[in-house]
């Protein structure tokens, strides 16, 4: 046995030090990547042009899968591989571009900048150059001087505020001005937008909360409400962020978000009330668990880890989402006569409707839960 192990250790050897070698060169190979990857952001930020190009990104993750084939290479560990290499390198560019500034030393008003996402779009700002000015409720006495010769005031304050807040802060605005808002409801706050403001008006919904590092990859609704060519250099600058903008109409904004925001997070407040009510050892559970019920719960603790009040805001917004709510509950309870008779027929001839009703993103959804659950294997 032991001459086995000498022969074994003896041959080990070399080979462990060749995969260190090529693991310190793959390392040089990073190394001068990076390299190349500061010529590009220096490029971009010369010519003013964004961050994310997602068909070239798309178009390089194809070939590299291709390339992993011939090689004999596994092409989703190599897809994996090069989506965090590539991720890395986008989030240091939007880092590096997020100082460039479409209008430097043009003035931003933020009312209620103190706030935590006010807060995270002045400093945003004022990295990118811009002069930022703080509108809170205690500087209501000043608010005439504060949008003397702004360009730009955007109102970030709860939600229930927003449209009083618009009709208090619109007369001051000097015409030219571009009035925006990033509530999450948007079809009341830009309709109070055009009527009290008579320059651009523009709605933002950024779909993150305010400690997000990075705007990378991360979506940003515009909503236009009058004249888009005057504020379009502050849809530019979101991008020169690294956001994704995806443009609506108020309407259509809101009533998507009722799916979208309402009902996902009161759906996930109705489960854990639920695990609440019949005090479910959670921790237990965990320790049964497959992948996809750890992701499941982990989302549900997720929302009972951040603000009440928030939530209570969103889920509440309109009388438009609580009537959606209400038809969420009202079809939960018309399952309870298939329950009482264990009604297995009806409830496989349902889940094939809604199955063909998904179509091909059921397809989509596995493949991406599937990896999200492969990186949370690989983590605990």
């Amino acid at each position: 046995m032991k001459k086995k192990e000498k022969l074994f250790s003896d041959q080990i050897r070399p080979l462990r030090d060749e995969i260190d070698r090529i693991d310190s060169d793959i390392l040089s190979l990073l190394a001068r990547r990076q390299e190349q990857v500061e010529k590009v952001v220096a490029l971009k930020k010369a010519c003013d042009m964004p961050v994310f190009h997602p068909a070239r990104e798309e178009d390089m993750i194809s070939r590299l899968r291709n390339q992993a084939k011939e090689k004999g290479l596994d092409p989703d560990v190599t897809e994996n591989l090069f989506r965090v290499i590539i991720r890395q390198s986008r989030v240091k560019q939007t880092f590096r571009m997020q100082y460039k500034g479409v209008r430097p030393g043009a003035a931003v008003l933020i009312i209620g900048g103190a706030g935590q996402m006010g807060a995270m779009f002045a400093s945003l700002f004022e990295k990118s150059g811009y002069r930022v000015r703080i509108l809170t409720e205690s500087d209501w006495e000043n608010a005439s001087k504060l949008c003397a010769g702004i360009d730009l005031a955007l109102v970030s304050v709860p939600i229930e505020k927003t449209v009083g807040v618009i009709e208090k802060i619109a007369p001051l605005l000097p015409p030219q001005a571009l009035l925006a808002d990033l509530t999450s409801v948007k079809h009341e706050p830009v309709t109070a937008m055009c009527r009290r403001h008579t320059g651009p008006v523009l709605g933002i919904h950024p779909l993150f909360g305010p400690s997000t590092t990075s705007l990378d990859k991360q979506i940003i609704v515009i909503t236009p409400g009058r004249d888009l060519d005057s504020g379009h250099w502050l849809v530019e600058q979101l991008g020169l962020w690294g956001a994704i903008l995806v443009q609506s109409t108020p309407g259509e904004h809101d009533e998507i978000m009722e799916i979208v925001q309402a009902l996902r997070h009161f759906a996930t407040f109705c489960f854990g009330r639920f695990l609440f009510e019949q005090q479910v050892k959670i921790q237990r559970t965990l320790e049964f668990s497959s992948p996809i019920y750890r992701l499941e719960l982990g989302m549900v603790g997720r929302l009972f880890a951040q603000d009440a009040g928030l939530y209570a805001q969103i889920i509440f917004a309109t009388k438009e989402r609580r009537e959606l709510l209400k038809q969420f509950i009202t079809s939960l309870n018309q399952h309870l006569d298939m329950l009482e008779n264990k009604d297995t027929r009806t409830f496989v001839r349902q889940f094939n409707e809604i199955a063909q009703w998904f179509g091909p993103f059921s397809d989509q959804a596995l493949r991406e839960s599937t990896f999200l659950i492969d990186r949370l294997i690989e983590r605990f």
